[in-house]
């Protein structure tokens, strides 16, 4: 049977469900798609096995006509049908639907009436000022579309670390088993955890370069090759990412390691202390270029180039020239936070909104990772979009909670919510719905265009309210797609600290929001971190990786990250800001 994922499968029906729209079909015909991948999201059990087994009839929302249609797509491989939808229009419609802002029915009017079938036309006739004059357009419509196709250019080339991060893994742990490896390492934005990167690069030292550069070249990742050496090849993977490979001997390694990982501002320092010396520092060696120069001590690692400067060693996720070499020089780098130091975790979502696992799965997969604790939090009823609750379901998940805990020992689910955050700063649920929650994590889902000055008020107004426990996502961005919406971070950040709130490092890698750039002001203020995956699914759970990345780019240590707490100690800091009513 072909290798046909539940999520390819999904892609296909909400693929499908836009062309139809696009094309002006029946709404009820689009609507059966939607609801046949909401369907698909939901299911436990295995999608190939439901249909080698003849048991996808009778699963609501998926009626005969799809049933059939998942069937042979799953296997086939194919569906005809979806060929023969995406045949009647230009390949490139689909990038259209990357623009913010700009939904099916607005692209139906684009290729309707100006021939729009791709982001080279958008961008054309919004130039030549004729979206402005289609009807449900005008100029303010037009001005946002020439935005979204500014900030699409703006990220073009560019990957999520998570892409990137995976990518990378790979690589490296199949060329670890190589017989002719010695020691390697990924380098670049990867390595100091950038949210988003360029390209991979990979370093390897050897006796044999010839060897490593084949076995890098010929990996089963690699779509094309870019460029051949001995020492430096460069590949373009089938994820449409770049990766470049450097092969040094092992007394180079550490020159190298140091060079290809970057920053290029914190290399520039680094470069620039050794030549005060009568040295000259590359990605090959460190090497007196004056008579009298200092003599050099043997180089082993990264850390020891770091310590005959007079440096502590400087992390990865730390070197962006940021203040780092005053910190080492002065013995004062924070002890990073760990991936193994997170207790518990508490924005994470259920199939009782749009989620796709059970309370039940989740909290499995949690305690499958050594957590201690795991936090519920599905939309509001003001998010119809995600399946929001409203009182009544989250009165009853609540009690199913609190039913499944009685079965655990050493782990505990906490009964939460993800309460939208109204236009005016009030909350989604009134008090008498939040008062009985463990916790409660405010967001903004809506009203992204609201001024700085209102947006600030909105947010500040929110966390005022004692039931509020953390503010998720704090700035709304999601890299690469939606910028930031306006918002004054420093006087957020003096509110966090007055009312006791937490800030949410969101971990999903779509988001890594607050920003790392913004969390030692955010120390300074006394505002305490809750890392957080934003979980929509069991494996959402690893998201909790990037945000440990993001936090320690963010010089945060465990004891500035909430949910680094035990069990026996989070519940009463949870409690904290409750009870100052």
């Amino acid at each position: 049977m072909p290798s046909v994922t539940r999520d390819q499968v999904i892609e296909v029906l909400e693929r499908i469900a836009l062309l139809l729209e696009v094309q002006g079909e029946n709404p009820f015909k689009i609507r059966a798609y939607h609801n046949g991948a909401r369907a698909l999201e939901m299911l436990e059990d295995d999608l190939g096995t439901l249909v080698r087994e003849d048991k996808l009839k009778g699963i609501p929302g998926i009626g005969e006509a799809l049933r059939e249609k998942i069937s042979t797509l799953v296997t086939t491989g194919k569906l005809p049908y979806y060929n023969e939808l995406v045949a009647k229009f230009p390949p490139e419609l689909f990038e259209l639907f990357d623009v913010p802002g700009l939904g099916p029915k607005k692209i139906k009017a684009l290729y309707e009436k100006l021939q729009v079938a791709s982001l080279a036309d958008l961008q054309k006739a919004c130039q030549d000022n004729k979206v402005a004059g289609l009807d449900g357009f005008g100029a303010k419509t037009q001005e946002k579309i020439l935005h979204g196709l500014g900030m699409l250019k703006q990220g073009a080339g560019r990957h999520l670390v998570s892409v990137a991060a995976h990518a990378s893994s790979t690589l490296l742990d199949d060329l670890r088993t190589h017989p002719e490896t010695i020691r390697l390492s990924a380098g670049g934005s990867t390595r100091r955890r950038n949210e988003t990167v360029h390209d991979i690069d990979i370093i390897v030292s050897t006796k044999n370069p010839a060897a490593i550069s084949r076995a890098f070249r010929e990996h089963p990742l690699v779509e094309s090759v870019l460029a051949a050496g001995e020492t430096k090849s460069s590949v373009m993977l089938k994820n449409g990412l770049q990766a470049d490979l450097r092969v040094v001997t092992d007394e180079e390694y550490p020159f190298a390691l140091m060079y290809f990982t970057g920053s290029k501002e914190h290399n520039i320092v680094l470069r620039g202390l050794a030549q005060d010396r009568g040295w000259t520092l590359n990605e090959y060696r460190l090497a007196p270029v004056k008579k009298d120069a200092p003599e050099i001590p043997a180089i082993h690692e990264e850390r020891d180039i770091y310590e005959l400067f007079g440096f502590d060693y400087i992390e990865p996720e730390l070197r962006e020239n940021r203040g780092e070499f005053e910190a080492a020089a002065q013995h004062k780098l924070p002890d990073l936070v760990k991936l193994e130091q997170l207790k518990g975790t508490f924005h994470n979502h259920t199939r009782a909104s749009d989620g796709r696992a059970t309370l039940a799965e989740m909290a499995a997969a949690a305690q499958e990772l050594g957590l201690e604790y795991l936090g519920i939090a599905d939309h509001s009823k003001a998010s119809f979009q995600a399946n929001g609750l409203d009182a009544a379901r989250l009165e009853k998940q609540t009690a199913d909670i609190a039913a499944l805990n009685k079965d655990f020992q050493g782990f505990r689910l906490f009964s939460g919510t993800e309460c939208d955050i109204l236009k005016d700063g009030g909350l989604d649920f009134p008090d008498s719905v939040l008062s009985p929650l463990d916790y409660v994590v405010a967001s903004v889902h809506s009203s992204f265009t609201l001024g700085e000055a209102e947006m600030t008020k909105r947010l500040i107004r929110a966390m005022e309210n004692p039931h509020v426990t953390m503010l998720g996502h704090l700035t709304g961005r999601i890299l690469l797609k939606r910028e930031s919406y306006a918002v004054n971070v420093p006087a957020v950040l003096d509110a966090a600290a007055a009312t006791g709130t937490f800030l949410e490092l969101n971990a999903d890698p779509h988001r890594l929001d607050m920003d790392w750039r913004w969390w030692r002001l955010a120390k300074e203020k006394g505002v305490r971190c809750v890392i957080n995956p934003d979980a929509h699914a069991t494996e959402g759970l690893q998201n909790l990786y990037f945000g440990i990345g993001a936090a320690r780019k963010g010089w945060l240590t465990k004891n500035d990250v909430v949910n680094c707490l035990p069990l026996g100690k989070i519940i009463a800091v949870l409690a904290e800001k409750k009870s100052r009513i």
